[in-house]
């Protein structure tokens, strides 16, 4: 019998959270906010906490596919070898000796299960951003730009202007 968990309306098998480590958090954390904050801070501190989870989901997804990336790399290098050819597989830590045919259905298996979890935690960051939105606009949450990120717009605008084309030394037409 598979585990599951909920992450926001999504549910999770327990092999989608061993592969994500703190995605239970995740799943915790969408409960605790369906309070009403009750004052501006409270408001400010669940704000925070949605774009922090939003952020987590972010850099999750870019480090699966990374992996989904590894797994492709490592499916194209093994695909054209003889099934028969002696190879090696690193599982929870220990190098295992094994041939072709046994570990390629496995990395590919790997992948696709992979491949699962990044969709779930794409839809799981529409939701997320969805329900941001919805916050900002029940709160009338606007994000205020940095005084430094204001400068260095003013000054990118001035710089813009003077652009020009740029030439190697003089002397060096010969």
């Amino acid at each position: 019998m598979k585990n599951t968990y909920q992450c926001g309306s999504i549910p999770l098998t327990s092999f989608v959270c061993q592969a994500i480590p703190g995605i239970r958090e995740m799943a915790g954390r969408s409960e605790m906010q369906g309070r009403e904050p009750v004052n501006e801070q409270m408001v400010a501190n669940m704000y925070t906490s949605m774009r922090t989870e939003l952020n987590q989901i972010y850099s999750k997804i870019t480090e699966l596919e990374m992996e989904v990336s590894e797994h492709s790399l490592v499916i194209n290098a093994i695909q054209p070898l003889d099934p028969t050819r002696r190879c090696y597989r690193m599982i929870g830590g220990v190098l295992v000796e094994r041939n072709i045919k046994e570990v390629l259905p496995a990395v590919q298996r790997n992948k696709e299960g992979i491949e699962e979890v990044v969709a779930r935690l794409n839809e799981a960051l529409e939701k997320k951003k969805k329900e941001i939105a919805d916050f900002e606009a029940k709160y009338k949450i606007r994000m205020r730009k940095a005084d430094s990120d204001m400068k260095d717009e003013e000054g990118s605008k001035k710089e813009g202007g003077s652009q020009g084309v740029l030439v190697g030394p003089a002397g060096s037409a010969d």
